[in-house]
C-alpha cells in the first residue's frame, strides 16, 4: 500500500529537492508534481508508485550506514585467553563487551554481565580468572555488512550489547549504543 499523496511534498522538501528535480528523476512532469501536491489531481497508480519509489531511493541514499559509525579497531580476545585478561582489557579500554575470536572467526562474546554472573556462581575467584574465556562466553554479537542501514543496527542494539560490522566475511568494525548516541549528538 502506498503512502498518502500528502507525503510527496513533505518528503520532497525534507530531501531539499525542487518539484522539477523530483519530476525529472521520477519520469513525470513538474506540473504533475505541482498538481499532486496541491491536491488538484489524483495520479495513476503507476505514476504514484514511480514518485514514491524515487523518494524512497533518495531517502535511503542519504541514510547513515553501519560503516559510517563503526569503530575501525575491534578489540577482542582469543577463546583460550584467561578471563583475567578480559577483565584487564575491559578496564584499560573502557569497553563493557568484547568479541571472542578463534583465529579471525568470531565465536562468542564476553560482557561485564557474563563475568559478574560467573563470579556470583563460583566460590573460587582465582580459578575463574584463570579459566579461558571460551568457558564463560556468551553468544556472538550479530554481524552486519558495512552497507546495513543504521536503523537496522539500532533495532539490533535494542536486544544486543554490540553489533559487529564485516566486509567480505572479515570483521572490521563494532558498533555499540554509545556510538549511536554520538551520532545523535553530531546531528543536533
Amino acid at each position: 500500500m502506498l503512502p498518502n499523496l500528502d507525503e510527496i511534498g513533505r518528503r520532497r522538501r525534507l530531501l531539499g529537492m525542487s518539484q522539477k528535480e523530483l519530476a525529472k528523476l521520477s519520469g513525470v512532469s513538474q506540473s504533475m508534481i505541482a498538481k499532486i501536491e496541491s491536491g488538484r489531481i489524483s495520479p495513476s497508480y503507476q505514476k504514484t508508485k514511480a514518485i514514491f519509489d524515487m523518494l524512497e531511493s533518495l531517502e535511503r541514499r542519504d541514510q547513515l550506514k553501519a560503516k559510517d559509525v563503526s569503530h575501525g579497531k575491534v578489540v577482542g580476545l582469543q577463546a583460550l585467553e584467561p578471563v583475567a585478561k578480559g577483565v584487564r582489557v575491559m578496564r584499560e579500554t573502557g569497553f563493557s563487551q568484547l568479541p571472542i575470536f578463534s583465529g579471525s572467526q568470531v565465536i562468542g562474546s564476553l560482557t561485564e554481565k557474563v563475568i559478574l554472573q560467573s563470579l556470583m556462581s563460583t566460590t573460587n575467584r582465582d580459578e575463574l580468572s584463570k579459566q579461558p574465556v571460551e568457558k564463560i562466553m556468551d553468544e556472538a554479537f550479530p554481524t552486519v555488512s558495512e552497507e546495513t542501514p543504521l536503523t537496522t543496527v539500532s533495532a539490533l542494539l535494542q536486544y544486543e550489547p554490540a553489533v559487529l560490522v564485516a566486509k567480505r566475511g572479515r570483521v572490521f568494525g563494532i558498533i555499540t549504543k554509545a556510538d549511536l548516541l554520538k551520532v545523535v549528538g553530531k546531528r543536533s
